[in-house]
């Protein structure tokens, strides 16, 4: 099953096994940049063939080896991966750092940086540790780990600058006094000088809130099951406009339905997409149609904002007992239904009613100035 499933100006689509597939159809040191997000190693199963936990990392040695040969030595590899907990327990499991050493320990890759992707979206879940019995916060972080098989992976950080905030923007116009911060690090007269334009961090702010896209709309025409797991093409493009030149080839082994090759089409890079699941490869004809691909006007928010610890600290007088067993036995459910209840004090139901606007920090949206085609 190594057929090409569909073609386009820049890409193809393969239905079957991607170790076989890039095998036969890549040549060695050819690929620029893949970047992907595997089948996460979950503790309960979902419908797109995801790995234990504990068997995770054997699997995925084959796939690293074929990607450490496909791809040119300032070639780049990206993973988007979210991490798992331990069945049965309120503990994390380390098989996605542990993924990362062994691609670099073993199969001498480079960890050129970690990112995180923060949807700011996201539900509260788990929901029996973070809602039910309280003693997890939720998590909303993927890691996203970028790797090169040299140190000097292709980039450039200017692909993907985004627009200043209103505090920069203060400090451009009314200047700023050049001296050392109580970190040690020297501020010199030149971090005033007005750039047009701010590097990004690490940390990716996207949400994932697709509900009436294109994409949703032509799997439920053709009575097609979407892919349960896809990430926001904000997610892949950053990624591909950062690391590759329009002509280069970006490769995803585990495509689902295809959301990189819809950016690289795009971006007019060349590209190629895996997948074993054919109806998640019916659904991604659906992005190659030509209303996918018409140009989308401003975006109305540039910031995501979120809440700086402290926010809403009430006195310690007020503060609720710690369960004494570590949170090991479910509260009844009367006492869960008093939590949510509970009433507020005076001084914090009034900074839920009034927060200072102090109390957030703004981190932007990726695409929001990226020119046409990188």
């Amino acid at each position: 099953m190594s057929d090409v499933f569909f073609e386009t100006d820049f890409g193809k689509i393969f239905h079957g096994d991607s170790l076989q597939i890039l095998s036969e159809h890549v040549s060695e040191h050819s690929v620029d940049l893949i970047m992907t997000s595997p089948p996460f190693g979950l503790v309960r199963k979902k419908d797109y063939g995801n790995v234990d936990a504990d068997e995770y990392i054997d699997w995925f040695r084959e796939f690293g080896k074929l990607f450490k040969r496909i791809l040119k030595e300032d070639g780049s590899l990206v993973i988007d991966i979210g991490g798992s907990w331990v069945k049965g327990q309120p503990t994390r499991s380390l098989y996605h750092f542990k993924l990362l050493i062994m691609l670099c320990d073993e199969l001498g890759f480079h960890l050129a940086q970690e990112f995180y992707w923060w949807n700011p979206s996201k539900l509260p879940t788990p929901a029996e540790w973070v809602t039910v019995r309280r003693i997890r916060v939720k998590d909303a972080v993927n890691c996203i780990w970028w790797l090169s098989p040299s140190p000097y992976p292709k980039a450039s950080n200017r692909r993907v600058l985004q627009p200043y905030s209103d505090s920069m923007k203060d400090l451009l116009q009314n200047g700023y006094t050049a001296k050392k911060r109580p970190s040690g690090h020297d501020i010199s007269e030149k971090f005033s000088i007005n750039n047009q334009a701010a590097i990004p961090p690490n940390l990716i702010a996207l949400p994932n809130t697709e509900s009436n896209s294109y994409y949703l709309r032509y799997c439920a025409k053709h009575s097609i099951k979407p892919h349960p797991a896809r990430f926001p093409a904000g997610l892949p493009e950053f990624f591909i406009r950062m690391l590759t030149d329009k002509g280069d080839l970006v490769v995803d082994p585990f495509a689902g339905s295809c959301v990189t090759g819809q950016v690289a089409e795009k971006l007019k890079r060349n590209w190629i997409c895996v997948d074993t699941v054919g109806e998640y490869l019916q659904g991604a004809l659906g992005r190659f149609e030509n209303e996918n691909f018409k140009t989308k006007g401003p975006q109305e928010e540039v910031y995501y904002r979120i809440p700086r610890p402290g926010s809403l600290w009430g006195d310690v007088e007020d503060e609720e007992p710690l369960p004494s067993d570590g949170g090991r036995t479910r509260p009844p459910k009367r006492e869960r239904k008093e939590q949510t209840s509970s009433k507020v004090s005076g001084e914090h139901k009034n900074r839920v009613s009034n927060p200072p606007v102090v109390q957030y920090r703004m981190f932007e949206k990726p695409n929001t100035e990226y020119g046409d085609n990188g």
